[in-house]
């Protein structure tokens, strides 16, 4: 099977690059500012933060898909160390992390058109039709093929990436100390607003394992995976902490808490009208091509486990093309109905809890990625050292840590979402008995 699929489906260091920044840059880095300004400077504090703790993480999967260059990524580390159990339990949240994140992504490029015309943020009804045309427009290309769907991948991301960089240069030029003032904007202790800062802009480093997953289809994945998985953590790192500053530095607090468009705002306070409609543009487009590298996982996740006897068995490629028609399509009817049913709350406010349930969701999948890396480094498969060890630690906190500030509403919904694939679980494994 996988043969076939390589045959048809090849991917090089480019194109991986493009899916791990693209799926990392979307609308992670375009609203999220809006979300973290009730809490001031100290949210700069949470960026560096994650920041580090996601290049850690990066490094468990540079290693693991070193060793196991399969298709799955962290559902296959997890299925062939620990069992069908712990396969279907990482295979599920990420599932369930993918089709809420694109539900965020969706909305965040709904909330970048209404730049130019605001008219979509008082008709729901109008912000709705136009998520869902997204949503199912990119399932409709995905369905042509991963081939396809990474060079739209690597085109949207080479369009998007030119006006971020430039607005986050200019962050050496705008520092302004006193925007970042007072520090702490909650009336929370300062532990307390780091953690929950920290839980928001983990949503943003969510992607950085993405060139993991299409093994089969990936030139020389033993070398191709992990040196995309680090170039494109660095480059995504510098633009998201530099531009941050430069947005704080150039729109006021009360108006960035209020914005659906903080960096055009930011673009059009530096430059004019002009720059702001530019790098509106350049949002929509960096959040449509988020949204299909996350459409491509969402049918390679639960493809993957089908083939394994894990999921229904209508979530595999029936045709052996590495495309699930079920897979795709499932996924997208959840994404629309999470977008048609919380719409009601407003732009920021479902793209907040969106990205949270998101988070909660990768728990599984990064703790349990961690959890085999350390397996792996008390085997005799690989030489233990000082800094593997404190690394591995470092790593395991961070990611407790950065869940720890989800909040109770996003933590109840997540759980509930995670625990419900048991009874899938079940009745798939009861089916094979």
């Amino acid at each position: 099977m996988q043969s076939a699929v390589n045959k048809k489906q090849k991917i090089g260091i480019w194109i991986c690059i493009s899916l791990v920044v693209g799926n990392m840059v979307g609308s992670g880095i375009f609203l999220l500012p809006a979300s973290l300004a009730p809490y001031g400077g100290v949210s700069l504090v949470g960026w560096v933060a994650t920041a580090i703790g996601a290049l850690m993480t990066a490094l468990v999967f540079v290693r693991l898909s070193r060793q196991f260059p399969k298709q799955g990524g962290p559902y296959r580390y997890a299925y062939d160390h620990f069992g069908d159990f712990a396969g279907f339990s990482v295979a599920w949240s990420y599932w369930i992390s993918i089709w809420c994140g694109n539900a965020a992504i969706a909305v965040a490029a709904v909330a970048y058109l209404a730049y130019f015309y605001p008219s979509i943020n008082q008709n729901p009804m109008m912000a709705i039709g136009i998520s869902l045309f997204f949503i199912w427009s990119l399932t409709l290309l995905n369905a042509q093929g991963v081939r396809k769907a990474g060079i739209f991948q690597l085109v949207s991301t080479l369009l998007k990436l030119l006006p971020l960089i430039a607005l986050g240069a200019v962050s050496f030029f705008v520092f302004d100390v006193e925007a970042f003032k007072p520090f702490n904007l909650t009336d929370k202790p300062l532990s307390d607003a780091v953690t929950a800062t920290a839980a928001l802009t983990l949503w943003a480093f969510l992607g950085l394992e993405s060139a993991t997953i299409p093994a089969d289809n990936v030139e020389n994945p033993k070398k191709t995976i992990p040196k995309a998985t680090i170039y494109g953590l660095l480059i995504v790192a510098f633009v998201y902490i530099s531009s941050q500053v430069t947005i704080m530095s150039v729109v006021s607090n009360a108006d960035l808490q209020h914005s659906s468009a903080p960096y055009a705002d930011a673009a059009k306070a530096l430059w004019g009208e002009w720059a702001g409609f530019i790098v509106a543009a350049g949002a929509i487009i960096s959040c449509l091509g988020a949204l299909n590298g996350w459409i491509l996982l969402q049918g390679q996740v639960p493809m993957t486990a089908a083939r394994d006897g894990l999921m229904p068995k209508f979530l595999t490629d029936s045709k052996q093309d590495g495309v699930s028609m079920g897979a795709l399509v499932l996924s997208s009817v959840l994404i629309s109905v999470l977008v048609i049913f919380n719409f009601s709350e407003g732009l920021v406010s479902l793209y907040t809890f969106a990205i949270l349930v998101s988070t909660l969701g990768i728990f599984v999948p990064y703790l349990l990625s961690i959890v085999v890396d350390i397996k792996l480094a008390f085997s005799k498969e690989r030489e233990l050292d000082f800094f593997s060890f404190n690394h591995l630690l470092v790593c395991l906190f961070y990611i407790i840590w950065a869940i720890s500030g989800i909040g109770s509403k996003a933590m109840l919904w997540g759980v509930v979402l995670i625990l419900s694939g048991l009874p899938i679980y079940w009745w798939v494994k009861t089916r094979r008995v």
